[in-house]
């Protein structure tokens, strides 16, 4: 078995995914990389198959769904699960080695770190690292990494197309075991440039309310990417 298996779903990424996988050139023989793709039109599984990652396809649009796929067809020890607009240190791979060794029950996670350098995004890397070290909440953009006997013993990420993230860890019976990295990772500011970041930040709490509440993810889905 390989040591780690990178797991990315990707739709239209064609800009972003190279310099992921550039990033992600580091891990030569370690693992292997997996791309789940649910019908890009641009040429994200051509770069993948030129950086030499292993496509799969997923027929919806789907992330939870994208995910699963990447994870019931990987090899890996442990599950590294990143998105596709998301960059790493050079040296990120010889910084996590050590942990890949220790506890299989750890969930790490990366610190939250957004590719701007403006100074209102410091203000949001504060709040975002608060609330994943103290309140045991990471969300998926800041990568995961969790043994795959962890993460079957779970039964995976559900196939929803958002929340996925958030649905998994609250499965976990024992938040202790969410361990945050002395290592970043660079979030695209992509999703925040086209708005108020505060005003988006109370509308993502918005969206974890009502699907908490119970409210049905196909309108909580559809009002996420109204333009």
């Amino acid at each position: 078995m390989s040591q780690i298996s990178i797991i990315i779903p990707t739709i239209n990424e064609a800009n972003n995914l190279p310099l992921l996988l550039s990033d992600l050139s580091t891990i030569h023989k370690e693992g292997e990389i997996i791309i789940v793709d649910c019908g890009s039109e641009d040429r994200t599984t051509d770069l993948a198959n030129i950086y030499g990652a292993k496509v799969y396809q997923s027929k919806e649009r789907n992330r939870g769904l994208q995910l699963d796929i990447g994870a019931k067809n990987s090899k890996g020890d442990w599950l590294i699960f990143l998105h596709a607009d998301t960059r790493l240190t050079h040296d990120w791979f010889r910084k996590i080695y050590p942990f890949l060794k220790g506890n299989n029950n750890y969930i790490y996670y990366f610190k939250f770190k957004i590719n701007n350098k403006k100074i209102i995004f410091r203000v949001l890397e504060i709040l975002v690292n608060l609330r994943s070290q103290f309140f045991k909440q990471p969300y998926g953009d800041q990568g995961l990494i969790i043994h795959r006997s962890t993460y079957f013993k779970n039964n995976g990420f559900r196939k929803i197309p958002l929340m996925e993230d958030i649905d998994f860890l609250r499965r976990l019976n024992n938040k202790k075991d969410l361990k945050q990295l002395n290592l970043p990772i660079f979030i695209s500011a992509r999703k925040w440039e086209r708005t108020n970041i505060f005003l988006q930040a109370i509308k993502n709490w918005q969206f974890r309310r009502r699907w908490l509440k119970g409210e049905s993810l196909k309108s909580i889905y559809s009002d996420y990417y109204k333009k």
